[in-house]
């Protein structure tokens, strides 16, 4: 059976082709034409069941009105969160999104990226696995619009959105030792090569040297990105088991401190009295929680935002641009960074 067509939509309807285009991208009101002629339009368009062809419209306009995402874990709430916000402002200037997760995996996110430019999306916000940035070299030289997010190439003169991790951990990390701690276990996820990892291992490394303390590097710890759940009971039970008992945590995502809070609650470990806990990344579980989870907050929306501006104006420029975005963030104090009452913490046996 013959597929549908434009066509066949407009000598149904004894109009031109032209109206029923406008109407089937969203111009109908902008070039006049009524609200119940639209809809006439689009009850024919679901009566005959035309499905426009998305990749031969963009190769004939030169733009498809998509834009592409590619975050590591979509199901992670700081993602999330800003595919939401991406896909807000995105909408308001009648952009489509698509997105995807890389699994924190370099060659999965290679693919992504080919991917969608072969479904001709006009450009991309991603927040990489890249360790050297060669795939985004390649962008650069054939002047494809693309922005990094929460994630930067320092080497790539490219466009970038993200926070000040250096100063969130410096901050969350001075708070803990001000409160009398010292044994502070600095919680990272792989890969640590990541430009967040990174910069927030400097800003708690730095916070020991300028409170005079020496850093023990045992208690500085790699995470499996993808085996959270199952390797931090595992780090926790050494962390406090050992000579070098630890007396706070900071971790370096959300991820991981639900995954700290289950094991505290799962060993009757009270917070702050057995110990103090920061995140870098807040949450609305954190402000439920008994007691409430103190964390540095990153502005999502604004990420989105900056993001999704970046983009456009790249898009529309047709030129390389080299924006970098550094917003702050903020340190929300509750109740997990008290002065802890020295005792011994014994772990269950479950």
């Amino acid at each position: 059976m013959k597929k549908p067509s434009i066509k066949d939509i407009a000598d149904s309807l004894g109009v031109s082709k032209t109206l029923v285009s406008f109407v089937l991208n969203n111009r109908g009101d902008e070039n006049g034409i009524s609200k119940e002629t639209q809809r006439k339009v689009l009850e024919k368009v679901a009566q005959l069941k035309y499905h426009p062809n998305f990749i031969a419209r963009g190769l004939r306009l030169g733009r498809s009105h998509t834009i592409g995402l590619i975050v590591t874990d979509i199901s992670n709430i700081f993602y999330a969160r800003i595919a939401k916000r991406i896909e807000e402002v995105a909408a308001k200037h009648k952009y489509n999104l698509i997105y995807c997760s890389s699994g924190e995996d370099e060659f999965r996110e290679i693919e992504l990226i080919r991917m969608l430019r072969e479904r001709q999306v006009d450009g991309m916000i991603i927040s990489t696995t890249q360790k050297n940035g060669r795939i985004f070299s390649e962008l650069k030289k054939e002047h494809y619009p693309f922005v990094l997010i929460d994630r930067n190439l320092p080497k790539l003169k490219a466009n970038y959105c993200g926070v000040d991790n250096f100063s969130g951990a410096y901050t969350a990390t001075d708070k803990l030792i001000k409160n009398g701690l010292s044994k502070i276990a600095l919680l990272k996820i792989s890969p640590d090569y990541l430009s967040t990892i990174k910069n927030r291992e400097q800003g708690y490394r730095k916070a020991f040297k300028d409170n005079g303390l020496r850093i023990n590097n045992k208690l500085i710890r790699t995470i499996d990105c993808n085996n959270i759940k199952q390797e931090v009971p595992v780090v926790l039970q050494e962390l406090i088991s050992s000579n070098d008992r630890i007396d706070a945590i900071f971790s370096v995502n959300n991820s991981i401190t639900v995954a700290c809070l289950e094991f505290m609650y799962e060993n009757n470990i009270k917070i702050p009295d057995d110990m103090g806990l920061i995140s870098f990344d807040d949450i609305d579980l954190f402000s439920f929680s008994i007691p409430k989870i103190s964390a540095i907050a990153q502005p999502i929306e604004e990420i989105g935002e900056a993001a999704v501006t970046i983009l456009l104006e790249e898009m529309d420029s047709k030129t390389n641009n080299n924006h970098q975005v550094t917003l702050p963030v903020k340190f929300i104090q509750r109740g997990s960074c008290g002065t802890i009452v020295e005792k011994q913490i014994k772990l269950s046996n479950n």
